[in-house]
C-alpha cells in the first residue's frame, strides 16, 4: 500500500470527532473546522491512504459549495487550508440522499445487482425490464438511506419510509428531495462539460444553528460520486466492459478482483492501483474546476496550529 501519510491531525481544540475521512474541531461560536484526511474508505473500512486526496476533497468541494449556492445554503464558511474548512456547526439530518442517474453498481446490495437478481420494485421504484447495467434510467431517482453510525451500515429507504418511520417531517423530506435532485442536475451540467458522466452521487443535509437547510459533508467528489468518461463511455458499455472511472470505484474493483467483498483484512493492490487513484482524483478536480491541483506539502497539523495561533482559525 502507497507509504504517503493518511495526514492524520490531532490539535489542542474542543471536541475533535474522527471520522472515516475526515477530522472535526469545535472552533469559537457556531463554528467547526474540517480537516480531511489521506484516507479512503471502501467497503465501509479503511483501505489506505491515497496521497494528496483530501486536499483534492477539500478543495473540490469548497468550488461545489460556491457553485451550488443558489440552489441550496451550505456550511461552508473559509478554505483556511488546502486540507481544512471551516464551516458552520450544524446538526447532520438522520438520512442522506443518493441520486442515481444511472442503473450501476459493483457490489453485492448494489441496485444493479438486486435488479439483475429479480428484483423489480426496488427503493420504492418500479423498475421496467430489458434495462442493461450502466445505463441512464428513464429519470434521476431519489434513493435515502439512514445515516450509518460508527461501526454500522446505512439502511435502505424507500421516499415514503423518510416521513412515514418518523425520520423527517414532511416539509423537511420535501425540500431535501428537490435539492438533490437540483444538485444532481447542476452535477450533471458541469460534469459534460468536463467530459464527464456524473452516474450517481450521495448528499448528506444538516440544520444549521438557526434550524436552516444546509448543504454539509462534501459534493461531487471522486469519493461521494460516480464519474464516467464520456469519450469511451458508449465503447465500453457495447463491448460489456465497465465505464472507465474517475473515482474510487478503481479501488473497489481492485479489491473484488482479489476476491475481497469487505470482510477480514483487504489484500495488499499494486502501487499502480494507487497510483491510478492519485492521477484520477486529481483529473476530476482539474477538469471540473478548471484550475491545476498544487498540493500543499506535509504535515497539516503544524500549518493549522500556526493558523490557530495567529488567530486565522477561531
Amino acid at each position: 500500500m502507497p507509504t504517503a501519510p493518511f495526514t492524520d491531525v490531532s490539535l489542542d481544540l474542543p471536541d475533535e470527532r474522527t471520522g472515516k475521512v475526515r477530522v472535526s474541531y469545535a472552533l469559537s461560536g457556531d463554528r467547526r473546522l474540517f480537516v480531511t484526511t489521506d484516507r479512503l474508505s471502501a467497503f465501509d473500512r479503511i483501505i489506505a491512504g491515497v496521497p494528496h486526496k483530501g486536499q483534492v476533497l477539500n478543495q473540490l468541494s469548497a468550488w461545489w459549495f460556491a457553485t451550488t449556492g443558489d440552489i441550496v445554503a451550505n456550511h461552508a464558511l473559509a478554505v483556511p487550508d488546502p486540507n481544512a474548512l471551516v464551516g458552520i456547526a450544524a446538526t447532520p439530518l438522520p438520512v442522506e440522499v443518493i441520486v442515481r442517474g444511472h442503473i450501476t453498481g459493483v457490489t453485492s446490495t448494489a441496485l444493479w445487482t438486486r435488479y439483475a437478481e429479480g428484483e423489480r420494485v426496488i427503493y420504492g421504484y418500479r423498475f421496467p425490464d430489458g434495462l442493461r447495467k450502466n445505463t441512464p434510467l428513464p429519470a434521476p431517482l431519489v434513493t435515502p438511506t439512514t445515516k450509518a453510525v460508527a461501526g454500522g451500515h446505512d439502511t435502505p429507504l424507500t421516499c415514503a419510509d423518510v416521513v412515514d418511520k418518523g425520520y423527517l417531517e414532511a416539509d423537511l423530506w420535501s425540500r431535501v428531495h428537490d435539492a438533490a435532485l437540483a444538485l444532481f442536475d447542476r452535477g450533471r451540467e458541469v460534469a459534460a462539460r468536463a467530459g464527464l458522466v456524473l452516474a450517481d452521487t450521495k448528499y448528506e443535509f444538516g440544520l444549521g444553528p438557526s434550524g436552516e437547510l444546509l448543504l454539509i459533508d462534501e459534493v461531487h467528489t471522486p469519493d461521494s460520486s460516480r464519474f464516467w468518461e464520456t469519450a469511451t463511455y458508449e465503447a465500453r458499455l457495447d463491448a460489456g466492459e465497465e465505464p472507465e472511472s474517475l473515482d474510487k470505484e478503481v479501488v473497489r474493483r481492485a479489491l473484488l478482483d482479489a476476491g475481497y467483498t469487505g470482510d477480514g483484512i483487504p489484500p495488499a493492490l499494486p502501487d499502480t492501483v494507487w497510483e491510478a487513484t492519485t492521477a484520477r482524483y486529481i483529473a476530476a478536480y482539474e477538469r471540473i474546476t478548471h484550475m491545476p491541483s498544487e498540493p500543499a506539502p506535509y504535515p497539516v497539523a503544524e500549518r493549522l496550529a500556526s493558523a490557530l495561533a495567529e488567530g486565522r482559525l477561531g
